[in-house]
C-alpha cells in the first residue's frame, strides 16, 4: 500500500478535515517537496496512498503539518507566537514492499505519532 496519513484533531475529537499537508523527500539537509495536500473530512489524502507500493523508495521523507492554519480556520484563539505552528515528521523507509501509515494526533498544544498499520 506504500505511504499514507491521517490526522486526527484531539482538541475536537473529529478528523482534521481541511489541514494542509506538504511532502519532502530529504538527503541530510535537504529537502525536495514531492507534493502538497489538503486533507479531506476522513482526515487523509483525498487521493489515497501518497505512494504506492511501486512509487515509494527506500530513503527518508518529512512530512510537514500546518496545525496553527488547521486550528486559527476552527476558529481557535491561539496566543501569538503560537506554541505549535508546523509540526515536521522526519521519518525513514526501509522496506518498499511493506505499508508505512504515518499518522499525527495532534491539538494546538501538543502532538503524537507512530508508524501505524
Amino acid at each position: 500500500m506504500g505511504l499514507s496519513t491521517h490526522v486526527l484533531d484531539t482538541m475536537h475529537g473529529t478528523p482534521a478535515a481541511g489541514m494542509a499537508v506538504a511532502l519532502y523527500t530529504t538527503d541530510g539537509e535537504v529537502a525536495t517537496l514531492v507534493k502538497t495536500l489538503v486533507l479531506n473530512e476522513d482526515g487523509r489524502n483525498p487521493e489515497g496512498p501518497l505512494f504506492d507500493n511501486d512509487s515509494l523508495k527506500k530513503g527518508t521523507y518529512r512530512l510537514v503539518f500546518d496545525v496553527a492554519a488547521y486550528f486559527k480556520a476552527r476558529g481557535v484563539v491561539l496566543p501569538e507566537p503560537n506554541f505549535l505552528n508546523k509540526v515536521s515528521l522526519d521519518f525513514g523507509v526501509a522496506h518498499t514492499n511493506e505499508h508505512y501509515h504515518v499518522p499525527l494526533l495532534v491539538s494546538p498544544w501538543s502532538y503524537s505519532t507512530y508508524r501505524g498499520s
